[in-house]
Parts: C-alpha cells; structure tokens; sequence
C-alpha cells in the first residue's frame, strides 16, 4: 500500500471497537448468558452509544462506567436476563476488554518508527486505565485521553480539540483512527486526518467530514502513513 497519509506526526486512536474488542466482555461469559448472547452484545454496544448521544443532547452528562451500566440494564431487562451475577460478570468484564488480534504489532511498528501513538475515548479514566494496563500496551501510548475532561462525549468538538491541547499537535498532523463511522465522520470535521477502521464492511455514513481512508483492520496503518515495518 502506498502512503497515503504523509506527514503525521501523532496516532489518535478510540478505544471500544477500534483498539479493543468489546464483544470480548460477552463471548466470556456466552455460557452464562445463554442463546441470546450475540443479539445481546450487540444491543449493549448500540444502546451505550445512543445513551451518549442523547446525555449529550439533554446536557446530562454522566461517566461512561454509569452509562455502559444503564445501557446493559436496557439490554438484561429487554433479553429477560434477571440474574444480577450475570450482570457483575459483565460490567467487570468490561475493565478487561481484549485488543485485537493485529494491535500488539502494530503498535510495536509505530513505536519502531518513531511516530507518537495517543488513546482519545469516551470511556472514563477508571474504565481505560484498567483496560490498557491489563493489555501491557500502556507503554505504547503518550496519553490516553478521557471525555471526562470535557463533560461531553463524541462526536462535539470539544473532545477531539482534547488532542490539540494535550499533545501539543495541530490537527492536520493528527491520524485519527475510529471503528465507529460518525466518530471518524465527527473527527474528520474537526481537521483530523481521519481513517475509518471499518471492521465489518458497512456502508459509510452520510454525515459532514470527509474521511481521509478506511481500512479494514489496523495492520494497513504503518503502510497508511509511512512507517517502515
């Protein structure tokens, strides 16, 4: 793949679905939960998003531990999954999500490279700090940023100018890397050099922010933007 992207001088990534694997808190405890396993973590990722969007709306802002939690009390109730272990399970196993298969290396790649590697997610500090110390990757990444710090949650500005002001880097030295479509559509519009980390083949969503790229997993990025492997 020839480099598409020149001239980054920071890797920004999100951290549910693009970095890390959030179906991995459900498949570990499939048994448990039983046959409506996979519609449930489905729905738990799709009603936590659409939890942001509408705090972000009302101007209720709540950590994202709180709202992962009412999300999955939507999604337990609605599957009729009453048993409250089952809901400990999976809110615990939410602090030690999996990364995914291809990140270690990658991340290796860019570090050999010199390029500087950042997290910028919704999750609050007491869910990411967790997560990326039990993946031993902490070491790979300058910062991880919270929304927290903002009281907002993707896509308002006002998380992603957290990049600007915290890392020092101007946006249009910034690759962006989301698996959520109107995250990277949201940063895209700010002024990052976005890259959709399309995972499942979906469509693009119609929404303002020209994307820079999309890949379908991120073992393309160090060919993206010139890193040598």
């Amino acid at each position: 793949m020839a480099t598409v992207l020149p001239s980054i001088e920071i890797c920004v990534f999100d951290a549910y679905g693009t970095l890390f694997d959030f179906n991995s808190a459900v498949a570990r405890h499939r048994r448990a939960i039983g046959p409506s396993a996979a519609k449930l973590s489905e729905m738990w990722r799709q009603k936590q998003i659409q939890y942001t969007w509408l705090r972000n709306a009302m101007g209720e802002y709540a950590p994202f531990w709180q709202v992962t939690g009412e999300a999955l009390d939507h999604c337990l109730a609605a599957h009729r999954i009453p048993d409250p272990d089952v809901r400990e399970r999976l809110m615990g196993a939410y602090l030690a999500l999996d990364p995914f298969p291809e990140v270690p290396g990658m991340l290796a790649c860019l570090a050999r490279g010199g390029m500087r590697s950042a997290i910028l997610s919704n999750g609050d500090r007491g869910m990411l700090d967790p997560m990326v110390a039990r993946s031993t990757l902490a070491d790979r990444f300058e910062a991880v940023l919270s929304v927290d710090e903002v009281r907002m949650f993707k896509p308002d500005p006002r998380v992603y100018r957290l990049v600007e002001t915290r890392c020092g880097v101007t946006p249009d030295k910034v690759c962006f890397l989301s698996s959520n479509c109107w995250d990277a559509h949201g940063a895209a519009r700010f002024g990052f050099r976005t890259v959709w980390v399309n995972r499942t083949g979906a469509p693009d969503d119609r929404l303002p922010g020209v994307l820079a790229a999309q890949i379908r997993d991120l073992s393309d990025l160090p060919d993206l933007i010139g890193v040598p492997r």
